[in-house]
């Protein structure tokens, strides 16, 4: 079952600028913020030098609302239009697979559906209408 659906902006190295620009003219509330240097280590994937202190994930809190942010690694494509995606946040992995599974028809798989250090199920898929959308499993506590 869908819990909410949440807009995810993804910026080019100046998250953390619009996340304080966002803060003061919206008087949004800021409830996590990480940087790629405070992930887990993968030995597999070195973090650059320079995108240790671009953020990897952030939630802000407007009003009822929430609006997520990451930056982008230096020299990732990112095509005006990319910028915005719509996260689907789900409570149950089975769901969550439905879901990716349909949307990908005709569309395009950006990351698998896969479990990841922050989720279950999670994957990234633009849908055959040109939207992208992230599938996001919340962990059972």
């Amino acid at each position: 079952m869908i819990s909410n659906v949440i807009p995810y902006i993804m910026m080019d190295g100046n998250a953390k600028e619009a996340i304080l620009f966002y803060q003061k003219v919206l008087g949004a509330e800021l409830l996590n913020q990480q940087t790629f240097k405070e992930m887990p280590e993968n030995p597999e994937f070195a973090i650059p030098e320079e995108a240790k202190e671009r953020i990897s994930h952030a939630t802000l809190k407007i009003g009822e609302s929430h609006l997520m942010f990451s930056d982008t690694f230096p020299g990732q494509s990112r095509t005006k239009g990319d910028q915005v995606t719509l996260c689907i946040n789900s409570t149950d992995s089975s769901f969550s697979k439905k879901i990716f599974e349909s949307l990908q028809q005709d569309g395009e798989v950006n990351m698998d559906l896969q479990e990841t250090f922050f989720s279950p199920a999670y994957g990234i898929v633009t849908d055959k209408f040109g939207v992208c959308f992230q599938v996001y499993t919340e962990e059972k506590s």
